[in-house]
């Protein structure tokens, strides 16, 4: 480039922008400025071949680490990014396999000689939060997206019904044209047609020759049973549009399940925690926990059962994903003492407590036996 232009200011992004705002950015200003859109128009033609520069450079992230820290001053004159060809502009030393890239990632099309294969789209990313009811019983549920589709009116062609396409002339359909650089004969992507070996006469004015258009889409997804947080669900063929008629990309759905106000979750297990009064810990009963599948499930407490025990219901837990069975449902137990007694509760419990002879706690009488113990060596 003749005129050293920052590469961020030329493609409009922050320094800071990840991939996609480059690919995004990119995209856009080189489908204003592109050649065939703007016909003996110089001034584009080199705003096009600048940004191509640019986006070449940031969208690799070792030239991008080379370029913020030292600027052009990296590829020129053996600089520390430069390597071994270069890779600023279209003149000597471009490496055209890298500018090549480019056109394929916007206008599609693969490796390899000859004309260009079409390029699928985009696979597209859609995050969706069900309640763990919904986890436990599947549903199926609506979404809207907007997604690039094929053009309607040009059937994704991207040229304007009634017209057509025409083999390029400067490739000659081959999609590819080479070049002499000193010694060498370089091949590169035709700049004409972008490797398609074709050229649209007339682009569509619906999708202005891209063949695909934004547009929202309602979509059904069926949601198994037994899905969780982090699961995801491929819908084939529903992401984003290819250019000019390519198959399109897939949409994947990734699931998020929202927190439940009585259990956790661990895989197919459920969790819950139970207060007890210390007269049901001491005595046992039975406790009914409301599963999640409607039903009421009994749980046996054991006499003399202490804080923290953990009980288990086989198969009252979560489906097994794409399987068989149930998961188990975990009860943890929680004592509670009570903060509030009657004159008559109080009369009661100190009744029990002149009758306590110390083995009604065990842990209790060895906690304290040990601090005679600790004690007796202290005072020897």
């Amino acid at each position: 480039m003749s005129t050293e232009v920052d590469y961020y200011e030329l493609l409009e992004v922050s320094r800071d922008a990840d991939d996609g705002v480059l690919k995004s950015s990119y995209r856009k200003l080189a489908m204003k400025y592109h050649p065939d859109r703007n016909p003996g128009d110089t001034a584009a033609e080199a705003r096009f071949k600048q940004i191509s520069e640019a986006y070449d450079c940031l969208k690799d992230p070792q030239k991008r680490a080379a370029y913020d820290r030292f600027g052009h001053a990296a590829f020129q004159n053996g600089g520390p990014g430069a390597g071994g060809g270069g890779f600023g502009g279209f003149g000597g030393g471009a490496d055209f396999g890298d500018i090549g890239d480019i056109f394929e990632t916007i206008f599609g099309g693969g490796a390899g000689g000859g004309r260009q294969q079409a390029r699928r789209g985009a696979d597209l990313r859609y995050d969706l939060e069900i309640n763990l009811d919904d986890a436990f019983h599947g549903k199926e549920v609506e979404i809207e997206i907007e997604v690039a589709t094929p053009c309607q009116p040009c059937g994704g062609k991207g040229a304007e019904p009634g017209s057509g396409v025409r083999r390029c002339n400067l490739c000659g359909g081959h999609g590819k044209v080479r070049a002499n650089q000193g010694f060498f004969m370089v091949e590169r992507t035709c700049p004409t047609c972008h490797g398609r070996g074709e050229v649209i006469e007339k682009p569509c004015r619906n999708c202005r020759g891209e063949g695909r258009v934004d547009q929202r889409q309602k979509l059904e997804v069926s949601i198994p049973k037994g899905v969780d947080t982090g699961n995801r669900i491929r819908l084939s063929g529903k992401g984003e549009a290819g250019p000019f008629g390519s198959p399109s990309g897939d949409l994947y759905i990734f699931i998020h399940v929202r927190r439940h106000k009585m259990f956790e979750r661990d895989g197919t297990t459920l969790l819950t925690r139970v207060p007890l009064s210390f007269t049901t810990a001491a005595l046992g009963g039975i406790v009914e926990i409301p599963g999640v599948d409607g039903t009421k499930h009994s749980i046996e407490i054991p006499a003399g059962i202490q804080s923290g025990k953990q009980l288990r219901k086989r198969g009252a837990g979560m489906p097994v994903l794409n399987g068989r069975g149930m998961g188990d449902l975990v009860v943890e137990v929680a004592v509670e003492t009570p903060t509030k007694l009657s004159a008559r509760q109080k009369e009661l419990l100190k009744e029990f407590q002149a009758t306590e002879t110390g083995e009604e706690c065990p842990e209790v009488k060895g906690f304290f036996n040990r601090i005679k113990d600790v004690w007796s060596d202290l005072t020897e």
